[in-house]
Order: structure tokens, then C-alpha cells, then sequence
């Protein structure tokens, strides 16, 4: 609202009130489906310039990852998405869990699905499964191997890449061994039907299927070594080798990095509306954005060949915010194509530097503020005073 303030008062010599009453009844009155569609052309807009050279084998490759969010204390959002269960009434906060299908080669979101926090995330990427195509590769961890998931998937034209589950032993019912680290196997189907499914659409199903079981181990100077075994139904050993699996399941933590731009670079990670309606409005703005920028960082990417994911999502974040103000202002087309031409220029030159295999361990070095924990609701929590020179009395 500053922002537009100042640009009204410069490019047209207008005031207008300071006050946000008429920005957030602009806000109020966009349509959830508008918003969805918009994100929806978006990301269809960025796939569709996906050269085949950018292909895994001349396949596109979809990762899939999970993640939570959350939001202001309310009743609405209280009562939309609860808080978990292990916290203390009036302590916590409303949480919800995202399950989202990442393009691997752009980096783009081409689809999300939302829920509380008691709804796994198998079942909300069962909701995801129209935003795949035939041909597509689903690329994931062992928290969407199951049964039902492959056998759907694979009568749908999409095959999948996917960690073995730990309750699933290797290797069970062996078909045929090529060597020590890969073979041939049946998965049987068992009397447990899950919850989701129907008895009579359950029996339906083959009662085997066949799958590629590969095993490879990690070895990393300084870390423990780590043995991973990944199931695919892509079965031709000749169209798809065995260090292809490898390659690609190390690339399956690019869907980490994907979540780690949406949610701490842009600050997704805690929403700010105050009602349901307002958060799912917060969250499409937000993706559309998150998809615009990935849609000029693939632009850079091809017009200066160079490797997508060299470029740095931070700086690219910074330059277009950066550059909003002056690309908005009254260009010739010919400047504005010039300056457009520039901004991919600078964004292509923001490369990171190549760390592989570095240690990047989930810890905060810099400490928090010696403030106690809200451990009762605020209006009956008693504050320790003098709490940095408070100490336990002798009894």
C-alpha cells in the first residue's frame, strides 16, 4: 500500500488515503478459483517450454514432498486446521499439511493439495494425481510406496521412481536376479485393505505386480555410508541403466530445496490471515509468485545455458523486486525488451558456487532470546520476573 502511495503521488501527482480498509476488500473479493486458474496457466506455461534436452531420458520428471504451515491463532482457522494434539490448548497453533508436485527440471509447483494436519499425505497426493500426465515419472520417498499408489499410477501411463518402504522387505519374492544390487520382484497383494478403497475396487486389482528393485549405497568422505533400495516400474535395463536410479533419487532432495524457497525465502512458512477463506487466498498468491519467479529463472537458465538450479532463488528473488519499480514505469517496447533482456542477464550471473556433497545439517547456530516458553494460555500464564537471574530456590 506504501509502495503504491509513492507511485501514485510520482507517476500521476495524486494522494490517496493511507488507510488498507479498500485494499483488503479488494483482497476479500478475489475468487479462490480465479486465483487457482492463474496458478494453473502459469505452470502449464512453464512446462510447456521445457525442451526435450532437459528430459530424464527423455521423460519429465515430477518430484512429490510434504510439509506443514502455519497460521494466527483464531477460532476459524482453529477450528479449519487444529492444532496438534500434543499441545496445550490456547498454546499452539493451527497447522496445516501441504503435499505439492514439483516439476524437476524448472523447479515449478504444478499442483498443491491442502488439509488439516490429521490427514496424511498420501491421500492428499491421491488428489494431485490429475496433475500428471502419461509419460511422467513420479519421483518421491518411501512415505508414498504403496501397493494402491502403484498400480493406479502405472494404469494411468505414469511410472514411478519411488525409496522402499522400511516395512517392506528387499528382495521378498524374487523373480530374477541381474546382479548383487538389482533384480526382479512380485509384490503380492495382502488382505489389508486400506481405508481409502472400497473392498469390491480393491479385489479388482491384480493380485501381483511386477517391479524393478534396485540397491545402491552412498559413499560420502566424512559420512556414514548409507544403503538405499528404490522400486521403479520403468523395467528396460537397456533404455534406463542402473546408475541412472541413483543420479535421480540424489536429485529427489531438490524437492526439499523447492519447499526451503517457498517457505523460508519467502516467508511461507507462517501465514498471516485471520480466516480460512483468507488463508487459501494467501496461499495461491503466494504459489503464483513463487511460479513467476521460477518461470524467469528457466528463462535465464535456457537464453544463457546454463544449469537451472545454479541460480541462486534468493538473488533472483531480490533483483525482480528490485527491478519491479523500474520495469513498471512508462517504457518504449524497445527499452522494456532491453531491460527485460538485462534483468536475465543479471539473474543468469548470480550463479552458486558448486558444493558437492556438502554437509548441510538442520541446525541454527545463531541461539534465541532467553525468553520462557508460553507453556498456559496468555491470560492466565504467570511471567517469572527477573527470569536471566532467576534460580530454583534451596528447599
Amino acid at each position: 500500500m506504501r509502495k503504491f502511495l509513492g507511485w501514485l503521488g510520482v507517476s500521476e501527482g495524486r494522494t490517496a488515503s493511507p488507510k488498507t480498509s479498500a485494499y483488503c476488500q479488494a483482497r476479500g473479493r478475489l475468487g479462490v478459483d480465479t486465483l487457482q486458474q492463474v496458478h494453473r496457466e502459469i505452470a502449464e506455461a512453464i512446462e510447456g517450454s521445457v525442451e526435450s534436452d532437459d528430459l530424464w531420458y527423455g521423460r519429465g520428471v515430477k518430484v512429490v514432498d510434504g510439509s506443514s504451515i502455519s497460521m494466527p491463532d483464531t477460532s476459524e482457522n482453529q477450528a479449519a486446521y487444529p492444532q496438534p494434539s500434543c499441545q496445550k490448548p490456547g498454546c499452539g497453533f493451527p497447522v496445516m499439511r501441504i503435499v505439492g508436485v514439483f516439476s524437476l527440471v524448472t523447479g515449478a509447483l504444478l499442483g498443491l493439495a491442502k488439509g488439516a494436519l490429521h490427514i496424511g499425505e498420501g491421500a492428499l497426493f491421491r488428489q494431485l494425481w490429475e496433475r500428471l500426465s502419461p509419460g511422467d515419472v513420479v519421483l518421491s520417498d518411501c512415505g508414498f510406496c504403496s501397493y494402491a499408489h502403484v498400480y493406479f499410477l502405472t494404469r494411468g501411463g505414469v511410472d514411478l521412481v519411488m525409496r522402499n518402504h522400511q516395512r517392506r522387505k528387499v528382495g521378498l519374492h524374487l523373480v530374477k536376479r541381474f546382479n548383487r544390487n538389482e533384480r526382479l520382484v512380485q509384490w503380492h497383494k495382502t488382505k489389508n485393505i486400506p481405508n481409502w478403497l472400497s473392498k469390491a475396487a480393491w479385489l479388482l486389482m491384480p493380485d501381483t505386480l511386477l517391479l524393478r528393485e534396485i540397491t545402491f549405497s552412498i559413499h560420502t568422505p566424512g559420512f556414514r555410508t548409507r544403503t538405499i533400495t528404490v522400486i521403479t516400474t520403468l523395467l528396460n535395463r537397456k533404455v534406463f541403466p542402473t546408475r541412472a536410479f541413483a543420479e535421480l533419487y540424489r536429485r529427489r532432495w531438490m524437492a526439499e530445496l523447492f519447499l526451503r524457497d517457498i517457505k523460508i525465502t519467502m516467508r511461507f512458512d507462517i501465514l498471516r490471515c485471520k480466516s480460512p477463506e483468507m488463508i487459501e487466498k494467501e496461499l495461491w498468491m503466494h504459489l503464483i509468485a513463487y511460479n513467476l519467479v521460477r518461470a524467469l529463472m528457466f528463462n535465464a537458465a535456457q537464453t544463457h545455458r546454463i544449469p537451472v538450479e545454479r541460480i541462486s532463488f534468493k538473488g533472483a528473488l531480490v533483483t525482480i523486486r528490485e527491478w519491479t519499480p523500474l520495469l513498471a514505469a512508462d517504457l518504449e517496447e524497445s527499452q522494456r525488451r532491453w531491460m527485460t533482456a538485462l534483468l536475465l542477464k543479471y539473474l543468469a550471473s548470480d550463479l552458486l558456487p558448486s558444493r558437492p556433497n556438502r554437509s548441510e545439517p538442520r541446525a541454527r547456530k545463531r541461539r534465541p532470546k532467553n525468553y520462557p516458553l508460553l507453556t498456559k494460555p496468555r491470560i492466565i500464564f504467570m511471567e517469572i520476573p527477573h527470569r536471566n537471574r532467576y534460580k530454583k530456590p534451596l528447599t
